[in-house]
């Protein structure tokens, strides 16, 4: 049977972290795994793994003109008082990134988002405004 060519591939130490990332209990707090394009040996790699951490802090740890897949286990307090964490994948894709890498990113968007499974996906492409808590709560409650 042959297999779908892949113009970067998503090796199985990312599907490993993903997978133990998205079956970690989680009581309180936000989470994130940052993935990125190793653009020399066309593969994807884990950049940076963090707990408990708020979206502004992300969002300064995050790299302003590299395009990043980031998966966010988000704590979102309903209006009716319950909370839950659902994955959600945040598309990082300064415009100010390298043509090269935001064409690779692009490209594989589509097999990372079925790979990383999350509930809803975020395009953010002004570093300044794009990521904040009110457009994740905007999007997760709508």
């Amino acid at each position: 049977m042959a297999s779908k060519a892949r113009t970067v591939d998503i090796n199985e130490d990312v599907t490993k972290a993903l997978r133990k990332f998205r079956f970690q209990r989680r009581s309180q707090g936000h989470a994130a795994i940052v993935i990125k394009i190793d653009k020399a040996a066309l593969k994807m790699v884990v950049d940076e793994e963090y707990d408990d951490i708020s979206i502004e802090d992300l969002v300064e740890e995050l790299p302003r003109n590299s395009p990043r897949y980031v998966v966010l286990s988000y704590e979102l307090k309903h209006r009716d008082g319950r909370i839950s964490f659902p994955l959600v994948l945040i598309n990082w894709a300064p415009s100010s990134s390298e043509t090269t890498m935001m064409t690779l990113h692009a490209s594989a968007l589509l097999d990372f988002q079925r790979v990383a499974e999350a509930n809803k996906t975020i395009e953010v492409r002004d570093v300044e405004e794009g990521l904040t808590k009110e457009i994740v709560d905007e999007k997760l409650l709508s």
